[in-house]
């Protein structure tokens, strides 16, 4: 395969899955959920299968490819937030009762959304980083250990960007740290508890793509 020219389609359904994860934890984080003194919200089901598929593309086509998804999925998660704000925007017809609800599903707040878009770009990029470094130190082994500690810098790297802009000055410290460890903590696990099948997966698209990238003598731009 040509890694620079060439795109294959599994390659491409990674890409929209990538992007659909995305889209769907905006979505799913406006549902909070407490578990004791944890609070999550609903993206938490759908956000790190972002990551498992960030560390897919890493793993197999290396930190280029991963960088060109992360960045796709950037642009889409920013086109379906300004077109989300701007049909909240416009007026709606005279018979229809539905704007509350309407607007507490897609008017993310600017505050947030920039929180957001921060998080990702920075939590990604370091996941896909660590994952190719890793990559590298091991010469190809224990992808389970760099699965997981490239997942814990990304999440931790994005609750950390995420929650002081979105919620700095509105939720106590104490309270915005339980939730910026319950973030990581949960989602670290979720990596764990899908490492099987992300093991499984990254074994077949080696074998399928006939692709097994090594990032030597790149040079680490975000973009």
């Amino acid at each position: 395969m040509n890694r620079k020219e060439n795109v294959s389609v599994t390659f491409m359904l990674l890409g929209v899955t990538f992007c659909m994860c995305l889209i769907l934890a905006n979505l799913l984080a406006t549902k909070q959920l407490q578990f004791g003194p944890v609070n999550l919200t609903t993206g938490v089901l759908v956000f790190p299968i972002s990551y498992v598929v960030n560390d897919c593309i890493t793993e197999v086509w290396g930190y280029r490819r991963a960088k060109l998804i992360i960045w796709t999925g950037f642009v889409m998660n920013f086109a379906f937030v300004m077109l989300a704000w701007l049909a909240d925007l416009i007026p709606g017809a005279p018979y229809w009762t539905n704007q509350e609800g309407f607007h507490a599903l897609f008017g993310l707040a600017p505050r947030v959304a920039l929180a957001s878009f921060a998080a990702f770009l920075v939590g990604s990029l370091l996941n896909a980083y660590v994952m190719s470094r890793m990559k590298i130190r091991d010469k190809g082994r224990r992808f389970s250990l760099r699965a997981i500690a490239s997942t814990v810098v990304g999440e931790l790297a994005d609750s950390l960007v995420f929650f002081p802009i979105a919620l700095g000055g509105i939720v106590p410290k104490e309270n915005l740290a339980l939730m910026i460890v319950s973030q990581v903590v949960a989602k670290t696990l979720y990596e764990v508890v899908m490492l099987p099948v992300t093991i499984r997966v990254v074994d077949w698209l080696k074998r399928s793509e006939g692709v097994d990238v090594y990032d030597e003598d790149i040079h680490y731009t975000i973009i």
